[in-house]
């Protein structure tokens, strides 16, 4: 069936293929410079193009046609042809008016109030102007429907946190470079927190000063760009100019006085020869730690680390925590330090081809910690060597031994790079291209030990030395660790790299219909790094156990895609897209997809009706699919325990008849209306609709039975493993909302100008449809794969609404902004939170919803030299939360201190992570920011 539908796309394109007569013309400034990168396109069609490295352009244009031509930070410009075949265009600085849209559509790029999908559109300056230091925190500022933030618990994840459009996850918005997709990373979050089961690309190492705009399709686009694009696309579009280059200096420092930033960046350009350029941009960072641990409460950790030695009292707890009321805890925001380096560029090889390419590698450092290990946790008298192994100063304990504290050290290096070709042949554009890109990231833990009775194999004693073994002469072994053990462990990693090659051919058969077909290679690694002997045997490192070799290798799929896009302006007004994609993945089968969308205009082009319906689909990534490991995790009332992720295609997975994964389908639907109905207003509002079938999740934590004798027990007893979990195809869900994006700019206020912005995301429903598909081992032991803690973490762990209300001003040197950022409330079931004898929650968390504010102030001290100071955060508001009754029984609770105390401390590891519970936020926890940069144009 694929290879008939391919057939059928590529015979349907070489059917209709012929020549066009082609103008040309030259794009400049008003000192004719000329503009590189310049759009291009057919006014009323989808015809478009760019310019070369000396500004020039080709294209294929109707005799009355009328040319709309654009440039970032420069007027858009009309341009009637009237049987012109030689053009030269001036454009001058000053507020561009309309972008051009190259996201969501195959078919030539058309201008935003034409593009039939609802897309944002943001350009660097806006992105510097929220004074956030990474890119994925100033997107949090800028765009509604896009979440992100610091997950609690900070060890792998705190390489990169979980990010989504729409509360969908991670794996579900596809992140393009220059239009190709960006590399997977290779972290798996598996931490009970927003983002839980899914994976992501690192788009936190991306440096903003080599972006020129971000355009983020809020649609589903899976026919267009394949697997991963359910909930959208953010497409990001690297600077293209050689000129305009820059050196940037930043700090920055919270209001607590930690979290110290310092940073320095150049982005320049130069040309490469009279027939191309290369941009590149160099970032260099680091960021101290910013501790925001919480007082331990002592009643809540005798209940669950008292008593481990005869005559332990609640009083040792409480003398402990006199001398450190936070138990040691060192979590909030780690230190991490980063080196960016990006370059983009192109060459004109001849009259109609130009060579493109970009690569990017970052590197990060982040020095995190685990939960500091108490004395009464880790007790001297079951561990008698950790006097010698932490010696300290507590008076009660022989060396003065007084617990200690792991740190979880990552290294992260993430690259892509892409190399293309584009050429006109016969009138077509051919876009040819392949794109290499990876991600690896390693850990060390040190300052720890492995605790476990390991013993060598037995030795024996020749103690006569005659090679008889005589009485009395015995077989020996030796303690491999505890007294030992070394204290630093490579505990290994993970890597994820791919190779995409990539055809696009696309052309305007006549004013009113364009075409494009492609094709699309993709091979995908994944490999789980094995960690060091001593980092996993036994029961490996305490906080972070190794990779074990069982559970490391090489895993490897590729597929094969095809698509057929076609764009029909039936007039002016009215246009019609659709779009149909085949592809074929080597490990779980093919799919088919498709994608139908329309726009029309009316009152004059004043507003514009847009709609769309598709199908769409996410394969596995091959994290889900080969991911095996024990994992330390804290479960309520039990203190750290020991889980299991067991992956699909395990014999263990055979054993329990877990289903191997297949791929997510989806349906979407949007439909909105957007309009200028007057100089320098703008609005649009778009409803979705997001179906998704055979959600992939990861379980929760599934335990012994009560009757302790299944096969399940077994599994649990063998690995000697408190829980276990393991992705599956569980569940059914729809998403459904209102995006709202309003604008009001260039308001002539005294010498100066006012500007309004109000954008906002509304979600009407997330939530499960149907039953949980649970496997029949799951099912017969009276359990589920998803539970009320999944689903708050899948469908209220985002704000359920945001907005943000921005004001600018712009009088002589100044500019002033103005951003006032709603998050939303968000809802939680935390495990480990009372429950009735069903196992339903008695009672929730709620986040407050709360206003964040920032400031920005830049001031152009000279031509050259720009001064940048943000406050953000003014108000130093934090999250806070409460409980939420859900029953009857929940309200005895509440009614109760000293059993909302008690929740209280299960929820909060004993109140360690007392501001956010141990599942996550919904913003920052850090407060107030003070950031200051200065720019230095070349």
């Amino acid at each position: 069936m694929l290879k008939t539908k391919l057939c059928f796309i590529l015979t349907l394109f070489c059917g209709l293929m012929y020549a066009q007569t082609k103008i040309s013309g030259k794009v400049v400034d008003t000192n004719n410079e000329p503009l590189p990168g310049a759009n291009i396109v057919e006014k009323g069609t989808k015809n478009g193009t760019s310019t070369n490295f000396d500004g020039a352009f080709e294209l294929t244009v109707a005799e009355n046609a009328v040319l709309v031509v654009t440039f970032t930070g420069y007027e858009t410009k009309e341009v009637a042809v009237n049987g012109q075949t030689n053009l030269t265009i001036v454009l001058s600085e000053g507020q561009q008016l309309e972008e051009v849209v190259v996201t969501g559509t195959r078919t030539p790029a058309r201008s935003n109030t034409s593009s039939p999908l609802p897309v944002d559109i943001v350009g660097v300056k806006e992105l510097q102007a929220t004074g956030q230091t990474t890119f994925d925190k100033a997107l949090q500022y800028k765009i509604p429907s896009f979440n992100t933030v610091n997950t609690p618990v900070n060890d792998a994840t705190s390489l990169l946190d979980p990010y989504e459009i729409r509360n969908m996850g991670p794996s579900r918005t596809l992140i393009l470079i220059n239009g190709k997709r960006k590399n997977l990373s290779a972290l798996l979050y598996t931490q009970t927190s927003p983002g839980r089961g899914e994976t992501g690309a690192d788009i936190s190492g991306i440096p903003t000063d080599a972006i020129k705009t971000i355009q983020i399709l809020r649609d589903g686009a899976s026919a267009q760009y394949g697997s991963d694009a359910i909930a959208g696309v953010m497409n990001i579009i690297l600077k293209d100019s050689y000129k305009d280059g820059s050196a940037t200096f930043r700090s920055g420092i919270t209001g607590e006085g930690d979290g110290e930033m310092l940073g320095v960046n150049v982005n320049n350009g130069s040309k490469i020869g009279d027939r191309g350029f290369v941009n590149y941009t160099v970032d260099f960072s680091k960021t101290a730690l910013a501790n925001r641990p919480g007082t331990v409460d002592a009643e809540g950790e005798f209940a669950d680390f008292g008593g481990t030695r005869p005559g332990e009292t609640l009083a040792d707890i409480q003398e402990f925590l006199s001398r450190r009321p936070d138990a040691g805890n060192i979590n909030g925001s780690p230190e991490t330090t980063a080196a960016k380096f990006l370059i983009n560029g192109s060459v004109d090889v001849s009259d109609k081809t130009d060579m493109y390419f970009n690569a990017a590698y970052v590197y990060k450092k982040v020095n995190s910690f685990a939960n500091y290990r108490t004395p009464y946790w880790r007790d001297i008298q079951d561990f008698p060597y950790l006097e010698n192994f932490f010696p300290g100063s507590n008076p009660t304990n022989p060396g003065g031994y007084d617990g200690y504290v792991p740190t979880f050290e990552g290294d992260l290096n993430d690259f892509n790079a892409t190399l293309g070709f584009k050429s006109k042949i016969n009138g077509w554009n051919v876009d040819a291209s392949a794109t290499f890109g990876g991600n690896t990231q390693t850990y060390t833990v040190s300052n720890s030990h492995n605790r476990n009775v390991v013993l060598s194999p037995a030795t024996w004693v020749d103690a006569n030395n005659n090679g008889v073994v005589d009485p009395g002469e015995t077989t020996e072994s030796t303690q491999l660790y505890r007294e030992n053990s070394p204290l630093s462990f490579d505990p290994g990693g993970t890597s994820f790299s791919h190779i995409v090659g990539n055809i696009d051919i696309s052309k305007v058969l006549s004013d009113q219909v364009a075409i494009a077909v492609g094709a699309e290679f993709r091979t995908e690694n994944f490999e789980v790094i094995e960690g060091g002997l001593a980092s996993y045997d036994g029961g490996g490192a305490d906080s972070f156990a190794g990779n074990r070799p069982e559970n490391s290798g090489n895993f490897n799929r590729y597929n094969l895609g095809g698509y057929f896009d076609v764009a029909w302006d039936i007039n002016e007004d009215f246009l019609l897209n659709g779009t149909v994609r085949a592809e074929n993945f080597s490990d779980f089968g093919s799919t088919f997809v498709w994608k139908a969308s329309s726009r029309y205009k009316f009152m004059e082009d004043k507003y514009t009706l847009r709609a769309s319906v598709s199908t769409g689909f996410r394969a596995p990534t091959l994290h889900q699919i080969y991911t095996q490991k024990a994992q330390y995790s804290f479960i309520p009332g039990q203190g750290i325990q020991v889980g299991g992720l067991v992956n699909n295609i395990s014999p263990q997975a055979r054993f329990l008849g877990i289903p191997k994964l297949t791929a997510e389908e989806s349906t979407n639907f949007t439909v909105g209306i957007g309009g200028k109905p007057f100089k320098n207003f703008s609005f649009t509002v778009d409803y979705y609709n997001i179906q998704v079938e055979d959600r992939i999740v990861l379980s929760t934590e599934i335990g012994r039975t009560a009757a302790g004798n299944t096969t399940l027990d077994q599994v649990l007893d063998t690995n000697n493993l408190s829980d276990l979990s393991f992705f599956v195809n569980a569940i059914d869900t729809r998403t459904s909302g209102i995006d709202v994006v309003i604008g009001y700019s260039n308001l002539e206020v005294g010498t100066g100008k006012l500007g309004f912005n109000l954008s906002g995301n509304y979600t009407i429903q997330n939530e499960r449809e149907g039953a949980v598909k649970n496997p029949t081992i799951v099912a017969n032991a009276g359990q589920s794969v998803v539970n009320q803690t999944q689903e708050a973490l899948f469908f209220t762990s985002r704000p359920r609404t945001k907005w943000i209300l921005g004001t600018t001003y712009d009088i002589d040197k100044f500019s002033f902004s103005l951003n006032n950022t709603y998050f939303g409330k968000t809802e939680f079931f935390q495990q480990g939170l009372s429950t009735d004898a069903n196992g339903n929650f008695n009672l929730g968390t709620e986040f407050t919803p709360k206003v964040v504010t920032d400031l920005g102030i830049n001031y152009n001290a000279t031509k050259n030299i720009t001064i940048a100071a943000n406050i953000n955060n003014i108000f130093n508001v934090l999250p806070e939360w409460s409980f939420v009754s859900q029953n009857a029984a929940g309200d005895a609770i509440l009614a109760d201190p000293a059993l909302v105390k008690e929740q209280s401390n299960l929820i909060t590891f004993n109140q360690r992570y007392s501001q956010m519970t141990y599942d996550g936020y919904h913003f920052s926890q850090l407060g107030t920011l003070f950031n200051l940069s200065l720019n230095y144009k070349f």
